[in-house]
């Protein structure tokens, strides 16, 4: 009986002992008192692209797909299920699509000949459906001009899985010239999958045109505006800065196919539709219906920039198509429409109402400047080709608008041989920023943490503009937004955070992904028809953008940064305007650890807070059934004098702040 009490005694000696040495271990030292180097506020942003259904479908909150029979195949989309065409020997009616015009952009509309108003069905299936909440208003619009016949009232119904009506208004078509027609439809039943199905009273032919439906409720209730909860959850990350409009969308597989911002702004009629590159470029989904409308275009990216605080930071084709398709190349000698594309936009965002831009603007409703300090020059293009054109559009824009900083590329990896070559020579350039783009393994991000500690402080500050860990290998279909890789690029931003004095920009990437139509994995942000949720990787985001601080301040172990030490990671920070002491531990360790943490330097509150980001596990993950089971849990710890004992849990991303007095 001693004996055995013995041991124990002595294991327990061994425990406590054990604790002991590893507290001693894990002391930390942080210096409040002295500042190193400010964050600057656009420290994390977002970056859009239209990828995965991310505008139209998406973000963009029309619910009409191909509301103007401009795709490819103009009537992709629409369905006539008991038409002519479909039934011998039935007088229904039929659709035709008439191109009435090649020169402008809105080249079609669609003749239908009603034969039977009891028979004849035009019906839409919307982005993988339409998602309709009981109760709720959707606004319809239409052109409509009459050209035969007795056709009285078209009636536009929401129609259910199996086909019952949802929902039903009309409108009464009265005139032989195309006339625009409203009416508003209000959901009986909440479905994620209906469609809007068009019938007619009386008979005749009729041609039907830009065919539109909008939720009433959009994000400020703008109309025919953004869809509210995807822009909410934009907002809530509180970003910096936000780049649009990607992404390899800007580059296009060839020229013709590249972004032009010029053609996505001024009327949405007269907006032309054009293919998503993202439509067939991946085997594993490929998705043919995918264009688009540019309803999202640079006029409303303007005003989403500022409608969520972040500063707008649009990227531009330089004349080279995506060298992971065509290359294509607009010879040196005909580059001037492409640099006169970049001034233009400057001047669309900041010029006066006396300037020919600015009046666009001023037209469109925005007569204030949006404040543009950013422009990108490619996405991410390599070799002396680009560099070529890269110089042709710095001295044309630093000549006219010397206060504009100009983002430049360093290519698709984040090393290799276009890397080398693309930072030597744009560092030749003294170019402002240099955008680093790096998909890998959760590992690298863990291991490259150190990245920027010896990158030159006097050379072209970094934005990481495309980033995110990949489980599988980067463009799998089976890569997750799981636990392991939100944590492990939480470490590499530590490391990020504590070269805030060369890396000024961030952003993960893709942004958005529709649950039923995505091309694309890993993504920050999930969505159906009728929700959404952030990912773990968003509650990321969101734990250091909305507590980025204003200066950045050390935080040591042994006089050394920390930066995986026994598996952990950290970043300090104070906020001037909060007035509080914020630091950011990773621990990606199997096991919890207790830290002692010495604050040296300031007064401090006795109390503070703990905001603690863990999964269950490394494989853990967010779903629409439990969005929010990885989030931030909010807790009070207590302060010994300016010490803090924390027990750090497994795998977890904890933030501390702590009042100043």
């Amino acid at each position: 009986m001693k004996q055995n009490l013995f041991i124990k005694i002595f294991l327990c000696g061994l425990l406590l002992n054990g604790i002991y040495t590893n507290a001693q271990k894990t002391n930390l030292e942080v210096n409040v008192s002295k500042s190193i180097t400010k964050i600057q506020p656009t420290m994390y942003g977002v970056f859009f692209e239209d990828i995965n259904f991310a505008a139209d479908g998406g973000l963009y909150a029309e619910m009409i797909k191909n509301r103007s029979f401009e795709f490819e195949l103009p009537f992709l989309g629409w369905k006539e299920p008991n038409s002519d065409r479909h039934k011998l020997n039935t007088e229904s009616g039929i659709a035709k699509i008439i191109q009435y015009s090649q020169k402008e952009t809105n080249h079609n509309y669609c003749r239908i000949t009603v034969n039977n108003a009891n028979g004849y069905e035009l019906i839409n299936e919307g982005f993988r459906g339409m998602g309709i909440k009981k109760n709720l208003h959707y606004n319809l619009s239409l052109k409509a001009a009459k050209e035969s016949g007795t056709i009285s009232k078209i009636k536009i119904q929401f129609i259910g899985k199996d086909n019952n009506v949802l929902g039903e208004t009309s409108i009464t078509p009265t005139s032989n010239d195309w006339t625009n027609y409203t009416a508003q439809l209000t959901a009986t039943a909440t479905e994620a999958k209906a469609k809007i199905k068009i019938t007619f009273e009386g008979t005749g032919v009729i041609k039907l045109d830009m065919i539109s439906l909008f939720p009433e409720d959009t994000w400020k209730g703008r109309k025919n505006g953004l869809r509210a909860d995807l822009v909410q959850l934009l907002y809530d990350l509180k970003p910096g800065f936000l780049r649009f409009p990607g992404g390899c969308i800007v580059e296009g597989k060839t020229l013709a196919e590249r972004y032009q911002w010029k053609k996505s702004i001024g009327n949405v009629e007269e907006r032309e539709t054009m293919i998503n590159r993202w439509n067939i470029e991946l085997s594993h989904r490929q998705a043919p219906d995918y264009f688009q409308s540019f309803g999202l275009g640079f006029f409303e990216y303007f005003q989403l920039s500022e409608d969520i605080g972040a500063s707008p930071m649009p990227i531009l084709s330089c004349g080279m198509a995506c060298q992971f398709n065509t290359g294509e190349l607009v010879p040196m000698d005909q580059l001037d429409p492409y640099v006169q594309d970049a001034l233009d936009l400057i001047e669309f965002a900041n010029g006066d109402l006396n300037t020919v831009w600015g009046k666009v603007r001023n037209e469109m409703g925005h007569p204030k400047p949006f404040n543009l300090k950013f422009i990108g020059v490619g996405n991410e293009q390599w070799g002396p080709d680009y560099i070529d054109r890269f110089k042709v559009f710095q001295k044309a824009i630093k000549e006219k608008y010397p206060n504009i900083t100009i983002v430049s590329g360093t290519g698709p990896s984040p090393d290799g041989d276009y890397f080398d070559y693309g930072m030597t020579e744009l560092k030749k350039l003294n170019v402002e920023i240099l955008d680093e783009h790096y998909y890998k393994d959760p590992a690298w991000f863990r291991k490259n943490v150190t990245r920027y500690d010896n990158y030159d402080r006097k050379g072209p500050k970094v934005f990481a503009g495309e980033y995110a860990a990949q489980s599988v290998a980067t463009v799998s279909p089976d890569n997750k937004n799981n636990w392991e890789c939100a944590f492990s690029e939480a470490a590499f931003i530590t490391g990020m955070e504590r070269n805030a004095e060369v890396v000024h920009l961030t952003s993960y990437a893709p942004l958005l992904a529709h649950v039923d139509a995505w091309q694309w994995t890993p993504d920050l942000i999930w969505f159906n028809n009728l929700e959404s949720y952030g990912t773990p990787n968003y509650y990321v985001q969101k734990l250091f953008s909305n507590n980025k601080g204003t200066d950045l301040i050390s935080i040591t172990k042994d006089g050394k940064a920390i930066t995986g030490q026994n598996d952990l990671f950290a970043s300090a920070v104070k906020d001037m305007n909060s007035k509080e002491v914020i630091l950011k531990i990773v621990n990606a360790a199997s096991s919890a650890q207790n830290v002692s943490i010495d604050l040296k330097g300031a007064k401090l509150n006795p109390n503070g807070t703990a905001l603690i980001l863990k999964g269950d596990g490394l494989n853990d993950e967010n779903s629409f059934v439990s969005a929010t089971k990885i989030s931030p849990k909010e807790s009070e710890f207590k302060l010994n004098g300016s010490k803090i004992q924390f027990s750090f849990p497994a795998y977890s991303v904890t933030v501390l702040k702590i009042k100043m007095k």
